[in-house]
């Protein structure tokens, strides 16, 4: 599982797709995915990183990493998962533009003020 994922381009490297599946955000037809488990062809997997959520059919199996247009014809994105990735994506950017950043450093008081929210003094 880890090496496809590997190869597949969903991590930069088997120690993160390896992680992942430890961590539960690979599931494979459903069921929560270890990195040893074997991928075959026609599997249905759910991938979690930081690019977002992927619900993904396997075409094709792979040992080696190679250029990203290789690694694209690995996989098949189901539509409902590539809309609702793009959907999370636009809102994303949307609510940049509500978000106000303060001017400068923070005051005394305002430092006294984090510190006692986040519940260190």
């Amino acid at each position: 599982m880890d090496k496809w994922l590997w190869a597949a381009r969903f991590f930069k490297t088997r120690a993160l797709a390896a992680r992942a599946c430890d961590l539960g955000r690979i599931q494979s037809n459903g069921q929560l995915a270890k990195p040893a488990r074997e991928v075959r062809i026609a599997d249905t997997l759910r991938v979690t990183n930081d690019g977002g959520d992927f619900q993904v059919e396997v075409l094709l199996l792979s040992e080696k990493r190679g250029p990203a247009s290789v690694a694209q014809t690995l996989y098949r994105e189901t539509e409902a998962s590539r809309e609702l990735r793009l959907k999370v994506a636009a809102e994303r950017r949307a609510m940049k533009q509500f978000e106000e950043l303060p001017a400068g450093r923070p005051s005394k008081r305002d430092r006294r003020e984090i510190i006692r929210f986040r519940g260190r003094g």
